[in-house]
């Protein structure tokens, strides 16, 4: 079987240089490994994700060039599948529903560090530093009777009693350089949450459940989520799902040296292509020739 690599963007936003720079190698993998391209629209935020922004998607990555297998998994259509991984996991005795707001997570993280530094995950958030996993099970369920919010997490602790070491395969470098056989850490991301009460699933969950179902054999994407595959190697690990080789390239950065964002309208590739830039421009923009 040939490999198959995807490119996954979220519709909340038009594409900016750092998605032309992941798709564009994906495509240039797929060539060099005579392998499959897939596309999928990762739209499980239903109060950012639009219609307009998907179309545009398509739009762009057809002008750029590139071609993938179709149909197109979109997120939104497979909530179930989330919901019956969800399942495994809680059969197991490894998900734990937490009821405090995002202030009140603040508040506890503050009183903690009053007596020091309170432990932060890879992307510089603070570990949950609540006790809903000692709450009984009658009072987990009146809680959720009520109505309350809630948010799903991972038992981290019980997760990893169950595991040997956890490794990947990684093809490019992480931000220290890793390459090779990288050790996993997923510890340091704490009790993450894999869904909400009104979500069924997190992007930790989506990402190794539509992987697995794809097919998908190799993961090119950001630098950002190398620390990020720990988690996902967990989970792999847990439900029985395969393992993909990974590849994480470098970011494109503004003038700042910070990471490419549609939440500070970085550079969008429609306004390059209004302001007359061809797709051979924009590939040497982001560093390919």
């Amino acid at each position: 079987m040939p490999p198959v690599f995807r490119f996954a963007p979220s519709p909340n936003g038009y594409l900016h240089l750092g998605h032309v720079l992941s798709a564009s190698l994906n495509a240039d993998m797929v060539k060099a490994a005579g392998g499959l391209l897939l596309l999928r629209i990762e739209d499980i935020d239903a109060t950012r994700c639009r219609p307009e922004y998907e179309a545009a998607i398509y739009e762009d990555l057809r002008w750029l060039g590139l071609a993938w297998e179709e149909p197109v998994r979109r997120q939104s259509e497979h909530f179930a599948d989330y919901r019956a991984a969800l399942a495994r996991l809680e059969a197991m005795g490894l998900v734990y529903p937490s009821f405090e707001s995002r202030a009140e997570i603040a508040a506890l993280v503050a009183a903690n560090e009053a007596n020091g530094p309170w432990p932060r995950d890879p992307d510089g958030a603070p570990l949950y530093p609540g006790t809903a996993k000692t709450l009984g099970a009658a009072e987990r369920s009146d809680r959720i009777a009520s109505g309350a919010p809630y948010a799903l997490r991972l038992d981290m602790a019980a997760a990893l009693a169950r595991m040997p070491r956890l490794i990947w395969t990684e093809t490019g470098t992480g931000p220290e350089g890793e390459s090779g056989t990288v050790i996993a850490n997923p510890a340091g991301w704490g009790d993450v949450i894999l869904a909400r009460k009104d979500t069924p699933t997190s992007y930790h969950l989506a990402v190794v459940v539509d992987d697995a179902a794809q097919g998908v054999t190799d993961v090119v994407r950001g630098r950002d989520l190398f620390h990020a595959t720990s988690v996902h190697r967990l989970l792999q690990t847990l439900l029985g799902l395969p393992e993909p080789r990974y590849h994480h390239h470098r970011l494109v950065t503004d003038a700042d040296g910070r990471k490419l964002s549609k939440s500070t309208q970085a550079t969008g590739l429609r306004a390059l292509r209004s302001q007359g830039l061809t797709p051979p421009d924009i590939r040497r923009l982001v560093g390919l020739d």
